[in-house]
């Protein structure tokens, strides 16, 4: 094996032997749902998938769970390791990844009554340890009988025989979030009066059954880990102490433990599973940390660790011994070999907006990033051609979209020049990064920039490119990447209202009164983020949703995370609203569904975050000529960042 250490990260790159494997350094992609299956079986997307990642250096692969009885069904997509017909796809899986000696284990999975949906729409069966219902899906359990309880705890056994069969190294039990291990741990979950209830050592004997059913049925070799909450993070979970305690009490049966936060039960508690950008970097550590101080096995730790310095960081201190980082090898599976090359500042660093990646998950689409599009579409776009030919390609608009563009183009040996208006690069990312809890956005810019910067991108910032700079430039290819700017919908307004947008309150070119109104057009994360930044302020703000909820088109743990803000600081939120006026003091509004009016009185200011509208004055002026013209990103339509990215990698590969 090729020494791949950095002396700047002497902890990350030190090998670590558990059982029969070792792991290379200490960088682990943790178990995560990415929707690419679709008959329960490994497939050729999730192969590249996780090869991608493999290739990039990675020490510990954890693949997504694994079913392990039929009623552990919690999406359609889910894998299942309940026949041998699995075995062939496991080893796939297997060979690709120890092609580039990364250790492979799988997380073997019951979800007991967080079931989040059925085939066909129709609602499954849940089962549980007893019939207390779960708050966050609305389901309630139908309580485990005896011979379920043995079949299922067979199960786990009979799937870890088809890992090892298989090839794989290990596998993780999923005892984390809330899912039925942790609902047979849980005193307020688990009202059993028999063998499997009452005291600590009643409502371990499931887990202890299956580790010993496992351990029946695997080599020696085998590594057989556990996964489960530092604390669940709500008050129906597991807390620390009880977490704790359950893990020392198995501690000798397993063979490392792997410590994440939260639980699936509660809105409150699932924000963890994959904590937004307004969570502290490493946050989880200090839960791990105590763990390991009470058993002698190896830690893991994951949650909000996107930089190797951070990783080094929590190794360095003992926490843990093992860092996930599964974020940031989506947005850079080359993270560890960056790393131990010395090339950190290469890094394509997580900004936590996980709006492609668990965002995706939720809305049932295959996992990727906003800032990495190949993530998830490893087949479509994971090898790179060069060009054919060399062209002159003249790119318009510094945001992500024009920066993304000019990086590809320049990456595949055309000559790539990008024009920005501005004196700074990074369109609406630099006014996304001024909201509360989001300054990592601004990341975004900083990791395009540096990509723009080792491709060669010739740059224009503060340069307005019109039809007469592009004849005399005669570009073989034109990208224009103009974005948008704020939409401001016709209404009736009498009287002197302040009525601002967005962007004003952003760039403080204007002083907002005490009393807000905010019109919410998108539910996205500008009007939550409007709404939060004047009610830090001091101001009383009302914040009126053109949806059924504030955040409607947000990826649920940020749009929670936000609510909470919301909730805290007093903003009164008024769903199924539209705008309909104003006056001096007033503003009118409409609900949706209704029709009924609504006013709103005592206002100060009306704030408008109601969308944007093209800049079309270049790609209008073009329209007719002979050049090559390319629009995209908000300039084609506003949408999204992800968009924005995602159609700049579509027109960087196709000039």
């Amino acid at each position: 094996m090729l020494d791949r250490s950095n002396p700047a990260f002497p902890h990350l790159f030190e090998p670590l032997t558990i059982r029969g494997c070792t792991l290379k350094n200490r960088i682990m992609s943790t178990g995560h749902d990415t929707t690419l299956p679709v008959d329960g079986t490994v497939n050729e997307a999730l192969v590249a998938y996780q090869e991608a990642r493999a290739r990039g250096g990675v020490g510990l692969i954890v693949l997504q769970v694994s079913g392990v009885h039929e009623t552990a069904r919690y999406t359609n997509h889910v894998l299942m390791a309940t026949s041998d017909s699995s075995i062939p796809g496991y080893r796939r899986m297997a060979e690709a990844v120890h092609r580039f000696d990364t250790v492979l284990f799988a997380q073997l999975f019951h979800p007991g009554r967080e079931i989040a949906e059925a085939d066909g729409g129709l609602l499954s069966v849940a089962y549980a340890p007893s019939s207390v219902p779960n708050e966050r899906f609305h389901v309630m359990p139908r309580a485990l009988k005896p011979p379920m309880i043995r079949a299922i705890v067979s199960g786990y056994g009979d799937a870890a025989r088809r890992m090892e069969t298989a090839g794989l190294d290990g596998v993780e039990i999923v005892a984390s979030h809330g899912y039925l291990p942790s609902q047979f741990l849980n005193p307020r979950v688990n009202l059993r009066d028999d063998a499997y209830g009452g005291d600590l050592d009643g409502r371990s004997r499931f887990l202890r059954e299956v580790l010993a059913d496992i351990r029946g049925k695997v080599s020696d070799r085998f590594v057989v880990g556990l996964r489960i909450s530092g604390t669940e993070a709500d008050e129906q979970g597991l807390s620390q102490d009880e977490s704790v305690e359950a893990v020392a009490r198995i501690a000798h049966s397993i063979d490392y433990v792997n410590v994440t936060l939260g639980n699936s039960a509660s809105l409150g508690g699932a924000i963890h599973i994959a904590p937004p950008m307004s969570f502290t970097h490493s946050y989880v550590a200090p839960y791990a940390g105590t763990l390991r101080q009470r058993v002698r096995i190896p830690v893991f730790v994951a949650g909000r660790i996107n930089q190797p310095q951070d990783a080094e960081a929590i190794l360095a201190s003992g926490q843990a011994d093992v860092c996930g980082m599964t974020r940031a090898l989506i947005c850079d599976p080359e993270l560890p070999n960056k790393t131990a090359a010395g090339a950190v500042e290469d890094i394509r660093a997580c900004i936590a907006c996980n709006q492609a990646c668990i965002g995706h998950f939720h809305k049932g689409y295959p996992i990727s990033c906003i800032q990495n599009p190949v993530s998830g579409r490893e087949l479509r776009y994971g090898v790179r051609t060069p060009a054919a030919a060399r062209r002159k390609v003249m790119i318009v608009g510094g945001g992500p979209a024009g920066m993304k563009a000019a990086v590809i183009a320049a990456q595949r040996g055309h000559d790539v020049s990008l024009y920005e208006g501005q004196r700074r690069l990074g369109g609406q990312a630099l006014l996304a990064q001024l909201l509360p809890g989001r300054a990592e956005f601004g990341g975004l810019v900083t990791n395009l920039m540096r990509e723009m910067s080792t491709a060669a991108v010739s740059t224009h910032a503060g340069t307005v490119v019109d039809r007469a700079m592009v004849v005399r430039e005669a570009p073989d290819v034109v990208v224009i990447a103009t974005g948008a700017v704020p939409y401001r919908p016709r209404f009736a307004s009498e009287g002197d209202l302040q009525i601002l947008d967005a962007w004003q309150v952003l760039m403080d070119t204007a002083t907002p009164g005490d009393s807000v109104v905010v019109i919410d057009w998108r539910a996205d994360w500008i009007g939550i983020g409007i709404a939060e930044r004047l009610a830090l302020s001091g101001r009383a703000v009302r914040l009126a949703v053109s949806g059924v909820t504030v955040g409607e088109t947000l990826p649920l743990y940020v749009r929670d995370a936000a609510v909470a803000s919301l909730h805290k600081l007093g903003v009164t939120v008024m769903p199924y609203m539209r705008l309909f006026g104003s006056d001096s003091d007033s503003v009118y509004l409409q609900h949706i569904t209704s029709g009924e009016a609504v006013i709103v009185e005592s206002v100060d200011t009306l704030v408008l975050c109601t969308g944007h509208t093209p800049v079309t004055e270049l790609a209008d002026a073009l329209e007719g000529d002979s050049f090559d013209v390319r629009i995209i990103g908000d300039a084609a339509s506003p949408r999204t960042a992800e968009e924005a990215v995602f159609d700049g990698l579509q027109a960087g590969l196709e000039v």
